[in-house]
């Protein structure tokens, strides 16, 4: 009997949610839900969220003022045509809300943006604004992405060598070049380039040349090949700029504390620059060039124009010459758009990692 009660205490079934079974692993993620939505740092990405979306209808506000205090032309007429008769011009303002006041044409914009996402179609060729921005966006990001790359691997290691080396012939001849590279305009840059060494007007017939793009899907080294050159234009001063920039860093951390005490304990200067420096002294530069990098996809106007690449850059400067609000509405957002959220991105990384930063 006593056996028999042993065993029925033994193998009692056990309580539901007593042990390590699914209720009691989502009652606690629920809870460290909750904890985190009542944390500071969930208000802090919230406020920052919030304070983007506001920026956002800052520029997009700022834009449309701009272009209704300063126009430069007609959009019924260009819609219109050439030699267009009074009845048309008016049906098309009419069609396009330009009879009535600015700001219910803009409420009428952001409403359509918000909504539908609708940017809006040009004036000059009737075609959807997002459709093509859409359609340029991979054109833009390969310029930019290839740029990112070129000036990461040819400022850092200068900013570096320059640092450890200062005041020789190598930092001065490198900073010296660093100063001319951006003082250099991007479209000057861009031309000479092209007088060098293009394959048509070029003295040393080395590398295709402006108009000579070619989609990676078609032929990937066709296409290589016509980016060489705006990859190193667009890279030349932001390369320049993260030279001046790393050098300056890594000059300014070797200084600190924590190196002193790093070569006390013997370590190598090898060990104490790369393992202990550089940690510290790249941490804004990735930084910026997250942002910088951002900036960019929303479109390289100077580079795409001189070597006529179509991507929104280019695409910003047609619709710039040829007075066109629409697409020069939905670039100015889509590049606002990939700053702000890269800015919101690096303030929310920072508030998680450095409990310094305030919420």
């Amino acid at each position: 009997m006593t056996t028999e009660n042993h065993e029925s205490v033994g193998t009692a079934p056990r309580a539901q949610g007593s042990g390590g079974g699914p209720l009691p692993a989502l009652g606690r993620a629920f809870r460290g839900l909750a904890n985190f939505v009542n944390s500071s740092l969930f208000r802090y990405v919230v406020r920052r969220i919030l304070w983007g979306v506001v920026l956002l209808v800052i520029v997009s506000a700022l834009t449309f003022i701009i272009f209704y205090l300063f126009p430069s032309a007609d959009p019924a007429r260009l819609r219109a045509g050439r030699n267009p008769n009074p009845a048309a011009v008016a049906a098309i303002r009419h069609s396009l809300n330009l009879d009535k006041p600015v700001y219910l044409q803009y409420w009428l914009y952001m409403k359509n943006l918000v909504l539908h996402f609708d940017l809006g179609f040009s004036y000059y060729n009737q075609q959807a604004v997002r459709t093509q921005i859409f359609q340029r966006l991979p054109v833009t990001a390969e310029l930019a992405l290839g740029a990112f790359v070129l000036w990461m691997l040819i400022g850092i290691p200068i900013g570096i060598i320059s640092a450890i080396r200062p005041r020789s012939v190598l930092d001065r001849m490198t900073m010296s070049g660093s100063l001319v590279a951006i003082s250099a305009p991007v479209y000057w840059l861009g031309l000479v380039a092209l007088f060098l060494f293009a394959k048509d007007i070029g003295i040393i017939h080395l590398l295709p040349g402006s108009g000579s793009y070619v989609a990676i899907t078609k032929d990937p080294g066709a296409w290589f090949g016509s980016m060489i050159l705006p990859w190193f234009v667009l890279a030349a001063s932001f390369a320049a700029f993260y030279a001046r920039m790393v050098r300056a860093q890594v000059r300014e951390t070797m200084s600190e504390d924590f190196i002193r005490t790093a070569r006390a304990k013997g370590l190598s200067e090898r060990r104490v620059i790369f393992r202990h420096g550089l940690r510290a002294a790249l941490t804004p530069v990735v930084t910026m060039a997250g942002l910088d990098l951002s900036g960019l996809l929303g479109g390289a106007i100077l580079t795409e124009t001189v070597f006529n690449i179509p991507g929104v850059g280019r695409y910003a400067y047609d619709a710039i010459v040829n007075a066109d609000f629409p697409p020069i509405q939905g670039t100015v957002l889509f590049s606002a758009f990939f700053i702000i959220t890269a800015n919101i991105i690096v303030d929310v990384i920072y508030a998680f990692l450095d409990p310094r930063v305030r919420y």
